[in-house]
């Protein structure tokens, strides 16, 4: 295959390590494939210090990548997949979902304390209303302020004395060989991910039958199902649930099991619930878990103001 791809990426280390990650990939496939590296600006990318809930709408990281692909200037758009909108797009078709890396959530602090050591009022940095309000159900004594920037702008902005721990997502450390910075990784049960953390989504054009038939040879089966139930619950929640979210869905004995909560931004209600579902069915399975939580979430999303103390539901089993 003699052919030239155009892989659209944005322009950070970590998306470039990613992007590097699926052509290798490619390569491997074919070897005789020729890849170009496009960088594409995002909104994300040209607002680096708005914080991300005044961005508006959603897919702030991923649209002109998808528009690169659709008008042809790009064959193929590397994503994190937590950053694809949940509404496809007409023109593209999600080729392939990557062997996910670890989902979890991490902690990095300066003093090397874990979440449960930090002192009352110590500063934790995140862009994630998702990650706040968890970190508050667990530790309302902390202060959650809000920080944007790649991973190591982040890490930079901690170490000037910016926070005393940033929580972010723990697979691009990962990618980036930073590992040894992590402080503490943080369990499901603790800090839900968000839907499709941790996996690397890949696009082409419909229409492309070459281009669609090499990438879909790195798909993984099973990273796709749990990744789509935790997108389909995430787009079953709609534009009008401004909750903060998290889902994380996993595959055992031949079932898909699916965990997802949806939380007050302040932490003081947290609703979980677990359902499962047959393997082939997680779009349904999806849909249906937001169904049964939106049901019982009124008093999360209602906008209260109450003193009462942080409540973190059990998951039903």
């Amino acid at each position: 295959m003699t052919r030239l791809f155009r892989v659209g990426t944005r322009g950070s280390r970590l998306s470039l390590r990613q992007t590097q990650l699926v052509t290798d990939a490619l390569t491997r496939l074919a070897p005789g494939v020729r890849i170009e590296t496009i960088i594409v600006k995002t909104a994300g990318d040209r607002a680096p210090d708005v914080p991300l809930e005044r961005l508006g709408g959603v897919g702030f990281f991923a649209k002109e990548l998808e528009a690169a692909v659709a008008d042809g200037r790009c064959d193929v758009a590397v994503h994190s997949a937590k950053d694809l909108p949940t509404e496809p797009h007409p023109k593209l078709a999600l080729a392939a979902i990557l062997h996910r890396t670890d989902p979890r959530d991490v902690l990095v602090s300066r003093t090397g304390a874990r979440l449960a050591d930090l002192p009352a009022g110590a500063r934790i940095a995140t862009s994630s209303p998702r990650r706040a309000a968890q970190v508050l159900a667990h530790r309302p004594d902390l202060v959650p302020v809000p920080i944007r920037g790649n991973i190591d702008t982040r890490l930079a902005k901690m170490e000037r004395g910016e926070c005393d721990a940033v929580c972010l997502a723990g697979a691009g450390l990962l990618r980036m060989g930073w590992q040894d910075r992590v402080t503490e990784w943080l369990p499901p049960e603790v800090m839900l991910p968000a839907p499709a953390q941790g996996a690397l989504a890949v696009q082409v054009r419909r229409d492309d039958a070459e281009c669609r038939a090499l990438v879909a040879a790195l798909d993984d089966a099973s990273t796709r199902e749990a990744v789509t139930a935790e997108r389909a619950f995430l787009a079953r929640l709609g534009t009008g649930c401004r909750a903060p979210a998290a889902a994380l869905a996993v595959r055992k004995d031949g079932r898909t099991i699916l965990e997802a909560l949806i939380a007050r931004e302040d932490g003081r209600a947290v609703r979980r619930q677990i359902a499962t579902g047959p393997v082939g069915a997680a779009r349904w399975l999806g849909m249906s878990l937001a169904d049964q939580l939106l049901v019982r979430a009124g008093d999360v999303l209602a906008r209260t103001a109450g003193g009462e103390p942080a409540s973190v539901v059990p998951p039903r089993r």
